[in-house]
């Protein structure tokens, strides 16, 4: 994910991660962009994000290079449970709790309904059918 050095030339050679940073650092457009990690955490790479997710938001990799994070790049963590995850990992992360029952598609289609115009809703009586 960071990247690793290469056995036969002992070269360090960036990781899916590192690239991805280095691509967002280098666009100068007004687009932000957010860095999306989806799935199990690593007790191993949740902590080498920890300046990241520090004020001064910099990706410091093994091979010594550090990439500072622009004011248009968020790091998003969506993630099963934090058993692996270290009090201080936990506290530079905004966290929001989703309950197993909101997770479900009754929430979106209740939501949209509720979006849509009362004209709509009443006429079809579609509120009374959730």
């Amino acid at each position: 994910m960071y990247g690793f050095v290469d056995s036969q030339t002992t070269e360090w050679q960036d990781g899916v991660l590192a690239k991805l940073v280095v691509e967002c650092t280098k666009d100068n457009s007004a687009d932000l962009h957010w860095v999306y990690f989806d799935g199990p955490v690593d007790a191993l790479w949740i902590e080498n994000m920890n300046t990241v997710l520090d004020d001064n938001k910099k990706l410091c990799l093994n091979s010594g290079q550090i990439i500072t994070l622009t004011s248009r790049m968020t790091m998003m963590f969506e993630v099963e449970d934090l058993s692996v995850a270290s009090p201080a990992t936990v506290s530079r992360c905004g966290m929001i709790y989703l309950e197993p029952a909101s997770l479900t598609l009754a929430p979106l289609v209740i939501s949209w309904v509720n979006s849509t115009p009362i004209r709509i809703r009443e006429s079809k009586n579609i509120s009374d059918k959730l």
